[in-house]
């Protein structure tokens, strides 16, 4: 037979359900577990099959169970009251920031980021700069917070990971189908699909704008899967972090350049523009092309204007993980770009200069970024520290110490990624009210007044839904490897519930060392095999499909895990994802991770586990130099860095030997009989709770980021701008006057004082110095004593002491007195140098590249 069409029928969702599909499609629903239970309950089996999607399971599900749902009364209790307060959630007025900052009237703060990691279900990120994002907007709408995001619609995501008979990754990209997203088309008054354009080697390239809610917050998508481009540029939404540079280059385009133009086209007026990682920074050159075709600005105009409000946070703490073009790639990509910024290609090209060792320049998107924005961090202490140090070489003539990256150290969100079980258990104890009050310590003190019983139960049925999980998944997996009935039977001997359990699972990056734990076979099989005091292994994770360095440490531990002395206690589990770790950091005893330091930015799975009174041991890197407190986990090695690797790993896996035999295992298995646990044990994961969840939450972050960047450059942005640009015109200028003037200084310095002489401390040193300021004069300049405290050679700290202007000596020289005193111990050194000043100027380095020291 012949159809004259087809007709797709979905169930028609009863009137005293009316609100599922609106619930469905806003992400608020992820991080409530009461909504998650209402799908749940239709059709518990449904729910499981589409991967606990609301969208998809509204399509799929039979009439016949929603008909029976409109008649149970337990479970229109429940959906009556998810919808109370999703609705008063959405309307609320008493938000965070419309308490705290009442006067702003600013625009939304814009936030840029390749990837969102929200939940499974909608499988648009890859790993943690994901899921951090996702968990950055989850808190900005709890907040209150005026943001909107922007990131690409991925038609393959992430690929999916299945690990074969042999132990080796392979990866497999399914097309999606973005109906069965929340996401939604953005139309316009007459129902027209909304595209922008962007220009990539001389054609248009369109992009269709798609909207996903989480929460309070909208996420605009940009998609190029569509009729309007040709099969090339339909590719470039089609991979996250797949293809080449090349196709790099056009979704970093896509997403800065057509991220500014969609916001543009939906009336959006951003006061603050946050980068997050450098992928998004080409969004700085297209404010500066709206500047200057807009409003009239110079190219040096419009680039203090757009870099007064704008933000970039950097992930990255080794050098070749920041995205970098060759030249002949931004002249095929921008050469008709730049005149539209009325800029030279030298000028558009020292916007992301950069010097490689060998000589060779390659277009930076950090350094693009740090250009180009007025406030820029890192996501940990240690990261700063890191980020500081691989940025110096921009800011030239500053040491690491003052170079001026901050920090915000990365949260993560705990509605989301505490388990349902604990929450009811803090509801009980803490008070309902707790996930408002989550950056408050003296909430989390009240932990103490859990009984240890009832915290062990919890913990008790976590590792047993876990082990159900993890054998749930192996089944499938030996089943698609064609195993026998008794192989299959096996599956239910893997993991002891009763066995100290440990957790590894993140990026399967070579520098996370995923293999440490085995550097010593012999000395791991007596630990596990203990008949007394059992241990068992539970890894995740994906490797890039280019890593094949990193697939290798996979086939690895698979390897091993099949190994006699190791079958049934070490296991991997294929597909890692937002689904697994939550089910990992909620059931394993003890959260392992060691990073080669300083190489882990910041790292959230930690904070994740330790929430959920999975104890961290883990390297003093990242996060957890500032989340360790002695009490709360345990430390694996010392806060030293080294260059020789194999004895860092040496040194790093004696250590975790060591506190394993020595300190966790003996402290998990020295039972109270009574409770089946040590009372001390009970300790540290409430420690755990405690120190990790005050602090390391994304409340805590965003107050941070709001506080720290996003007012102070919506203040800054707004002071740039208004009076038709007059600040950001005089400023250009000023800087103009600088960068022609700046070679011509020269400092001679009068001071007497010596390396031979020894002083001591509190004796005021006093130093005088002639500098020479043709075509700049005094007032645009601080002439200042720079004192740094040495430590094997190495700048620890600095302080800068102004000098004074006491009188003009000759012409345009000028005579500069100070003093600086030291007030403890040590081996210093000193100098004098001359930085711009101007009374509008952001903060003392804002100017990258101004500095001078005697020659």
């Amino acid at each position: 037979m012949e159809f004259i069409s087809r007709i797709n029928v979905l169930p028609k969702v009863p009137e005293n359900l009316k609100k599922l599909p609106e619930l469905s499609r806003n992400l608020w629903w992820t991080w409530n577990y009461d909504a998650q239970e209402i799908f749940e309950r239709i059709d518990e089996d449904l729910w499981v099959e589409v991967n606990r999607n609301p969208v998809a399971f509204l399509k799929k599900v039979s009439q016949k169970k929603l008909n029976e749902a409109a008649q149970n009364q337990a479970i229109l209790s429940l959906y009556s009251q998810v919808v109370e307060k999703f609705e008063n959630y959405m309307k609320a007025e008493n938000t965070w920031f419309k308490s705290t900052h009442k006067q702003y009237k600013g625009g939304e703060f814009a936030y840029f980021c390749a990837e969102y990691g929200l939940h499974e279900s909608f499988p648009n990120y890859s790993g943690g700069l994901g899921v951090l994002a996702g968990d950055h907007l989850k808190s900005a709408s709890d907040l209150g917070i005026p943001l909107v995001a922007v990131g690409l619609l991925y038609k393959q995501g992430y690929f999916e990971q299945r690990i074969n008979s042999e132990g080796w990754q392979e990866a497999i990209f399914n097309p999606y189908d973005f109906d069965n997203f929340p996401v939604v088309p953005v139309k316009d008054d007459e129902g027209n699909e909304i595209y922008i354009t962007v220009e990539m080697d001389n054609r248009k390239v369109y992009a269709k704008i798609w909207k996903l809610s989480v929460g309070r917050i909208n996420l605009i998508y940009l998609d190029t899967d569509i009729p309007q481009n040709d099969p090339e540029d339909r590719m470039i939404t089609y991979q996250l972090y797949g293809g080449d540079q090349e196709m790099r280059i056009r979704q970093e385009m896509l997403l800065g350049i057509g991220g500014v133009r969609a916001l543009r086209t939906l009336g959006y007026n951003p006061s603050v523009w946050h980068m997050n990682e450098g992928h998004s920074a080409f969004l700085g050159l297209e404010r500066i092309r709206e500047f200057v075709q807009e409003h009239g600005l110079t190219f040096r105009e419009a680039v203090q204007a757009a870099k007064a409000g704008a933000v970039f946070t950097t992930h990255t703490p080794v050098p070749a993980g920041h995205d970098a073009f060759p030249f002949h790639l931004m002249d095929k990509y921008f050469k008709d770009y730049w005149p539209q910024l009325k800029a030279s290609r030298r000028e558009f090209l020292d916007l992301g200069a950069e010097i490689r060792a060998d000589g060779s320049e390659l277009f930076s998107m950090t350094t693009l970024a740090l250009n180009l924005s007025s406030r820029a961090n890192g996501v940990s202490k240690l990261h700063g520290e890191v980020s500081r140090d691989l940025a110096k070489d921009i800011w030239k003539g500053l040491e690491a110490v003052e170079v001026p990256i901050t920090h915000v150290t990365n949260g993560v969100h705990a509605t989301t990624w505490i388990s349902k079980e604990l929450q009811d258990l803090f509801a009980h104890y803490l008070g309902k009210d707790w996930h408002e009050k989550i950056d408050d310590p003296d909430l989390w003190k009240k932990i103490d007044e859990i009984p240890d019983e009832e915290l062990w139960n919890v913990r008790k049925s976590l590792k047993k839904k876990l082990i159900e999980f993890v054998h749930q998944r192996t089944k499938e997996q030996r089943m698609r490897h064609g195993e026998t009935v008794e192989q299959l039977e096996e599956i239910e001997n893997i993991l002891n519930p009763k066995a100290l359990t440990i957790g590894f699972a993140r990026r399967f990056a070579t520098y996370k060392r995923a293999t440490l734990i085995f550097k010593d076979l012999e000395r791991l099989s007596k630990i596990l095999n203990n008949p007394e005091r059992p241990v068992q292994l539970i890894f995740a994770g994906k490797a890039h499909p280019a890593d094949r360095p990193g697939q290798e440490l996979i086939k690895r531990i698979y390897e091993i895990s099949r190994m006699p002395e190791f079958k049934d206690k070490i296991v991997f589990i294929e597909n890692y994802d937002m689904n697994v770790a939550r089910h990992l950091v909620a059931g394993v005893d003890v959260w392992l991770n060691n990073p080669r330091r300083p190489r882990e930015a910041s790292g959230t799975s930690g904070q994740k586990a330790g929430m959920n009174g999975s104890p961290n041991f883990s390297v003093l890197d990242g996060w957890w130099v500032e989340g360790y407190n002695g009490k709360n986990g345990w430390a694996i090695g010392d806060e030293r860095d080294y260059t020789d690797l194999e004895l860092q790993d040496r040194i790093d896996s004696s250590s975790m030997y060591n506190t394993l035999e020595k300190e966790i295992v003996p402290l998990y298995y020295d039972h109270n009989e009574e409770l089946g646990v040590s009372r001390e044990w009970i300790k540290i994961m409430k420690e755990s709770i405690k120190s990790v969840t005050s602090f390391f939450n994304t409340h805590r972050m965003l107050k941070e980021y709001t506080q720290k960047l996003y007012m102070t450059a919506a203040e800054l942005g707004e002071k740039f701008v208004k009076d038709n640009f007059e600040i950001a015109k005089k400023f250009s200028a000023w800087v103009e006057i600088l960068e022609k003037n700046w070679g011509n200084i020269r400092i001679k310095v009068l001071s007497n004082v010596t390396e031979d002489i020894e002083y001591s401390t509190g004796g005021k040193i006093e130093v005088k110095a002639e500098v020479y300021l043709p075509g700049i004069g005094p007032d645009s300049v601080l002439t200042q004593i720079v004192v740094a405290k040495l430590e094997d050679n190495k700048i620890v700290t600095l302080k800068s002491f102004d000098m004074k202007l006491k009188k003009e000596v000759n012409k345009d020289t000028y005579l500069y007195e100070g003093e600086f005193e030291i007030d403890e111990r040590g081996q210093y050194g000193w100098n004098v140098r001359v930085i711009p000043y101007n009374p509008i100027m952001p903060y003392q380095h804002y100017l990258i590249g101004f500095v001078k020291y005697p020659q």
